[in-house]
């Protein structure tokens, strides 16, 4: 395994490949990052992980200076899982220059959820996704399912440039428990991972709920909220969603439950389609 860090050594160690299929991460790589790599590993005649920690996806109260940087410890379990390329490049070099050109998503899709409690967050997600793509000449790239709306959004942006790559998403992992993999699940204390339960246990509630033939959405996603609140928990958000474009659905549609919550200082999500 090749571990990169300038994009004029990526692009030539790409000369020989067509098909790069690519796994864009943040590092501080769990179960779920690796399942995505085996993913891709018969999807492309080379496999990338890209670890890049984007600044312009957080906020300034947010924990971009505190989020684990973990790349040796990465680059052991990439390499175990097939990873053929780790492009981890430093900020001077996906950014040498101020980043003023940057990608806006609608924002229908990507001021809601978590768009709107996070202002600006998938402009930082688009822009650094699609010079990703563009340093390792992608035609395949995978993003889990846990980052529901993230992936919805990065898919469209895909679509409407016309790129030539295909975006598919990786189910969410989870621990026997049944709580979602997350690099900011190592936020949490051991009594808190306990705790954590309970956001997968009330997406998993609606979900039934939904399945045996509940049509009060609006209901559905104020008791969620309370639950958590009762708990101890602050929500941001619990909400029944069409799978395709996030707004509120009708019956017929295929539906996703979503919701993110704060435990502690940690800001967990998770989503459940149905």
């Amino acid at each position: 395994m090749q571990l990169i860090h300038t994009i004029d050594a990526l692009r030539e160690a790409l000369n020989k490949f067509r098909h790069p299929a690519v796994v864009p991460t943040m590092g501080n790589l769990h179960a779920g990052h690796l399942a995505l790599v085996r993913q891709a590993k018969p999807l492309g005649d080379v496999t990338i992980s890209t670890i890049f920690v984007n600044r312009l996806q957080f906020a300034p109260h947010e924990d971009f200076d505190t989020y684990p940087r973990t790349l040796e410890a990465d680059c052991q379990q990439l390499e175990a899982a097939g990873c053929d390329i780790v492009f981890a490049p430093k900020e001077s070099v996906l950014y040498p220059q101020a980043q003023t050109f940057k990608v806006h998503p609608p924002t229908e899709l990507a001021d809601i959820l978590e768009g709107h409690f996070r202002p600006g967050f998938f402009i930082g997600v688009c822009t650094v996704v699609m010079k990703l793509l563009a340093v390792t000449q992608a035609r395949t790239a995978l993003f889990g399912k846990k980052d529901y709306q993230q992936l919805m959004v990065i898919r469209n942006m895909v679509k409407q440039f016309a790129l030539p790559i295909e975006v598919i998403g990786g189910e969410t992992q989870r621990n026997a428990a049944g709580l979602a993999l997350s690099s900011r699940n190592g936020y949490l204390t051991p009594a808190q991972r306990e705790e954590a339960l309970l956001l997968s246990g009330v997406l998993r509630r609606m979900v039934d709920a939904v399945r045996s033939g509940a049509t009060d959405f609006v209901q559905l996603e104020q008791e969620g909220m309370q639950a958590l609140r009762a708990a101890g928990w602050v929500p941001d958000y619990v909400a029944v969603r069409r799978q395709s474009d996030l707004q509120v659905p009708q019956a017929q549609d295929a539906k996703v439950v979503l919701a993110a919550a704060r435990l502690g200082s940690t800001r967990l999500i998770d989503n459940m389609e149905i």
